[in-house]
């Protein structure tokens, strides 16, 4: 992973955070909005609310991020981390941005003392599978997962 560096987003990685969550929100049909996506980033690095790493590839310059939101496991009594955002510009892909975050964020759950992390994907996502497959995640075959949305 020579050429990646990874950093903790602050209000400081703003400029180069923001557009790279704009073309998640895309990737996802969200649409573009990077006041909305600032002032959304904004508010969770400030409520510290949730945990970005920002991956830089030299020379691309900002390359990927991932966010993590806490959670808790009841069951275990400790901290469990979500991993809800995984994003690596397409001119990037398979150059190990994606597997340095993820990496990333599995260093900071250990840091963190947590019972570790946990991600959905698209059933249709094969290439976010294979890398997470491929860095040790195993798919859940126990349980179902329910949303209810408003």
């Amino acid at each position: 992973m020579a050429g990646i560096r990874i950093v903790r987003a602050g209000r400081e990685e703003l400029d180069d955070l923001v557009p790279l969550f704009d073309d998640y929100r895309g990737f996802y049909d969200a649409g573009s909005d990077h006041a909305a996506a600032r002032a959304f980033l904004t508010e969770r690095i400030g409520r510290d609310e949730s945990v970005i790493f920002l991956a830089y590839s030299t020379p691309h310059g900002p390359a990927g991020f991932t966010q993590l939101y806490p959670s808790f496991s009841s069951v275990s009594l400790k901290r469990l981390w979500i991993l809800n955002d995984l994003f690596v510009r397409s001119d990037v892909r398979r150059g190990g941005v994606g597997r340095a975050l993820l990496d990333r964020a599995r260093q900071h759950a250990v840091e963190t003392g947590a019972k570790g992390l946990i991600l959905s994907t698209a059933v249709t996502n094969k290439p976010a599978q294979t890398l997470y497959e491929s860095c040790g995640w195993q798919r859940d075959e126990e349980f179902f997962q329910y949303h209810l949305f408003f």
